[in-house]
């Protein structure tokens, strides 16, 4: 369970902020993951006395099941038959969004004259803002089939995200997004040199279309690539988009890009947080060269603690041979090292990093280390936990009890044991509710017992309540 949970965390952290790719309908003709920013599923019908009511629940249900073609003509009846509706200024939009989900190019032609006209007799139609946005991307979709004059139309207002915040405006900023994300349909000969004015901005309104131009280059491959990321995490006044930059830069995996990271992750001119980011994007990479660097810093006493902590928490996260006896030496290293609370720090991180990667010997090592008392209180601790989270045998864990003398390691792993949720870890703790001489440890066990959905809890714990004192 705590696994789970922990990994979940792990992985909402690193990945926050990236794009959170959707395939649009239709991408499977063109083959391009991208992000969509406008509606793609129709509100529910909502007049139900409008004349057009009728038609446009089953041109809704047309378009929910991708029966595209036929969606297209029920929404153009609902303009041609009822031009008054309160449903026509949206028929529209949903008949070009209906052309655009069939993807071929008579149709997104058609789709843009739709959304013109929409644009002409329903200027206060609902979904403007989106009909905005669809026609960008129909625009890019078109450039990608060799349209030349929608490739221009998608590279000016591209351009126009670089220009001063004077325009600034949601429905700007989401037409400028929308441009940004046709750019990934074109070749990159065409969309880098619009990525690079846009990145050569410095201004902060434009910081988010940065970041998601950060992204775009990074599925460019030009012999420009790592160079214009590498000046974005130099140069951009913007935290936020040099992390995004270093994060993308670990996804280019060349040698250059690893180089550029490498050089980044032992600057002692870099701050802390750059430097993290860095050694996560190193990881991402899985390269020989990448990992050797990683582990360097992990050991090199200079670095910031935060650094090499994140360090030993990603080697962790790639299991390998390699990787599980390098991360045990280290322990070893630091547990000998008279340094004191950092170094307890990150040797604690190093139990919890060996107990996500599971086998490679860890199980029993991390048995071996909660058993030694050369090592503090908390760091066995720790190790206790980490045995359990790498799924120690409950025998095992069992027989580690009476080897423990300290009341606060004891406790620990009565803990660890009612997370093992088995029988015999049910029995291991009954038998210490009843006949452990510590009190305070029979009383620990039997809080954990009240947590078990065991059958066999319910009598127990009653036979204690109706002991005689």
């Amino acid at each position: 369970m705590f696994r789970a949970l922990i990994l979940a965390a792990t992985i909402a952290a690193s990945a926050r902020g990236a794009d959170a790719a959707a395939t649009p309908v239709g991408s499977a003709t063109w083959g391009a993951a991208t992000v969509d920013n406008f509606a793609t599923q129709p509100r529910a019908p909502w007049q139900a006395d409008d004349p057009a009511d009728s038609l446009y629940r089953s041109a809704r249900e047309q378009l929910n099941r991708g029966d595209y073609r036929t969606a297209a003509k029920s929404f153009a009846l609902i303009v041609d038959r009822f031009p008054k509706s309160t449903y026509a200024g949206d028929a529209l939009y949903w008949q070009a969004y209906a052309y655009y989900s069939i993807g071929e190019q008579s149709q997104l032609r058609e789709a843009l004259r739709v959304l013109d006209e929409q644009r002409r007799r329903y200027p206060k139609a609902a979904t403007r803002g989106d009909a905005d946005a669809l026609s960008v991307r129909i625009k890019g979709a078109l450039a990608r089939q060799g349209d030349d004059r929608s490739a221009e139309d998608i590279a000016r207002v591209a351009k126009g995200a670089s220009e001063p915040c004077s325009r600034s405006g949601n429905d700007d900023d989401d037409e400028r997004m929308a441009a940004l994300n046709a750019l990934l349909q074109m070749n990159a000969e065409r969309a880098v040199p619009v990525l690079k004015q846009v990145l050569a901005k410095r201004d902060a309104c434009s910081a988010g279309l940065r970041e998601k131009a950060v992204f775009l280059l990074s599925q460019k491959r030009t012999p420009e690539t790592e160079d214009i990321m590498l000046d974005v995490v130099k140069n951009d006044p913007s935290r936020d988009v040099r992390k995004k930059a270093v994060f993308w830069l670990g996804q280019v995996n060349t040698d250059k890009a690893a180089d550029a990271l490498m050089q980044m992750l032992t600057s002692s001119t870099a701050d802390a947080e750059m430097r993290e980011q860095a050694v996560f994007a190193l990881m991402q990479q899985h390269s020989t060269r990448g990992q050797a660097a990683v582990r360097a810093i992990a050991e090199d006493p200079k670095a910031p603690d935060g650094v090499r902590e994140k360090a030993v928490f990603w080697l962790g996260q790639q299991r390998s041979p390699e990787n599980a006896t390098f991360l045990r030496g280290l322990f070893d290293k630091l547990a000998a090292s008279p340094e004191g609370s950092a170094n307890e720090s990150i040797a604690k991180k190093i139990l919890f990093s060996l107990s996500q990667m599971r086998g490679e010997g860890n199980d029993k090592w991390l048995m071996d280390v909660a058993a030694n008392s050369r090592y503090s209180v908390e760091t066995r601790k720790q190790a206790i936990f980490g045995a359990g989270q790498a799924n120690v045998t409950t025998a095992d864990l069992v027989a580690l009890y009476p080897r423990l003398a300290d009341r606060e390691l004891k406790g620990q792993l009565i803990w660890v044991l009612s997370e093992k949720r088995d029988g015999a870890a049910v029995d291991r703790l009954m038998q210490i509710a009843k006949t452990d001489p510590d009190r305070e440890m029979r009383k620990k066990a039997i809080f954990w017992l009240g947590q078990s959905n065991d059958p066999r809890v319910k009598d127990f714990l009653l036979e204690i309540i109706n002991s005689p004192r």
